[in-house]
C-alpha cells in the first residue's frame, strides 16, 4: 500500500513530466526558436529569387543567414522561414502584405559538414561548428526518447504493483532535463552575433521559451519521483524492520 503522500507526489510528477513533454514536443516542431529583424526590409520583386535560395539543395550557413537576415526570418530545428510579398494576380502594390514562407530541412543538410571557410574548392571541416549544428536538433529528440522511455518503465512498474522501478524514472527525467538545458545553451551558442550587420537585431522565440519551461519541469518531476521512490524505500525498510523484530 502507497502512502498518501508518494501517491501525491506520484500525481504531481506526471502531471509535469506530460507538460513538460508537450511544451518540448511543440518546440521542436515549430520555427520559432530564433527571429532575425532588420530595419530595411526588401519588399521589392516577386520573391522569386529569395524562394529559390531559400529551397536550394546546396545551400551554405552563411547565405542562408543573410537571406534571413534581409527578410525578417525565423530559424528553428527543423525549419526556415523567411517573409516575402504576396502576390497580386491584378496589380503590384506599393505597400505589399508579406507572407511567411517556410522550407524544411532535410535529414542530408542536418547532417552535412560545415566548412570554415566556404566556397574555396574543399574547405576544411569545422568539427565544433559541424557538431554544434547536428546536436541541436538530436538532443531534443533524445530528451522525448528518455521521457517516453521513463513513462513506459512507470507503466510496467503499475503492472506489477512494484514502486522500485519509480527510482528510475526519476533518474530519466533528470538526465532529460540536462539534455534539455544542453540543448538551449547550443542554441545560444550557434547563432552568430557577428553575422548581424547594422540596423539589424536577433532575438529568440516563443519555441525557444517553450523549450525553457520544459527544462525545470523535467528537473521537479525527477525530483518528486526520486523522493517518492527513497521515502517509500525508507518506510518500507522500517516497518520490515519492526515486523521482523
Amino acid at each position: 500500500m502507497v502512502d498518501n503522500r508518494y501517491a501525491t507526489a506520484l500525481v504531481i510528477g506526471s502531471v509535469l513530466s506530460l507538460l513538460a513533454t508537450v511544451y518540448l514536443s511543440v518546440a521542436v516542431g515549430t520555427q520559432q526558436w530564433f527571429q532575425y529583424s532588420s530595419k530595411h526590409v526588401d519588399k521589392t520583386g516577386n520573391g522569386t529569387s529569395p524562394r529559390e535560395r531559400l529551397m536550394a539543395d546546396d545551400w551554405e550557413e552563411k547565405n542562408f543567414s543573410d537571406l534571413l537576415l534581409q527578410r525578417n526570418g525565423t530559424l528553428g530545428l527543423w525549419w526556415r522561414c523567411i517573409q516575402l510579398p504576396s502576390e497580386s494576380l491584378w496589380y503590384r502594390e506599393p505597400d505589399p502584405k508579406m507572407e511567411t514562407f517556410c522550407v524544411a530541412f532535410t535529414l542530408p543538410q542536418q547532417f552535412r559538414a560545415i566548412p570554415k571557410a566556404p566556397g574555396n574548392g574543399e574547405p576544411e571541416e569545422d568539427l565544433l561548428r559541424t557538431y554544434l549544428w547536428r546536436c541541436q536538433f538530436l538532443l531534443p529528440l533524445v530528451s522525448l526518447a528518455l521521457v517516453f522511455l521513463s513513462a513506459l518503465v512507470g507503466f510496467c512498474a503499475c503492472l506489477c504493483r512494484s514502486f522500485t522501478p519509480t527510482l528510475g524514472v526519476g533518474v530519466l527525467h533528470f538526465l532529460a532535463g540536462e539534455i534539455s538545458k544542453s540543448v538551449l545553451s547550443l542554441k545560444l551558442i550557434k547563432h552568430d552575433v557577428h553575422l548581424l550587420g547594422p540596423g539589424a537585431e536577433g532575438s529568440v522565440g516563443w519555441s525557444f521559451y517553450l523549450a525553457l519551461i520544459s527544462f525545470p519541469l523535467q528537473m521537479m518531476a525527477g525530483a518528486l519521483f526520486l523522493w517518492a521512490a527513497r521515502s517509500h524505500r525508507k518506510s518500507y525498510t522500517r516497518i520490515a524492520a519492526y515486523r521482523i523484530a
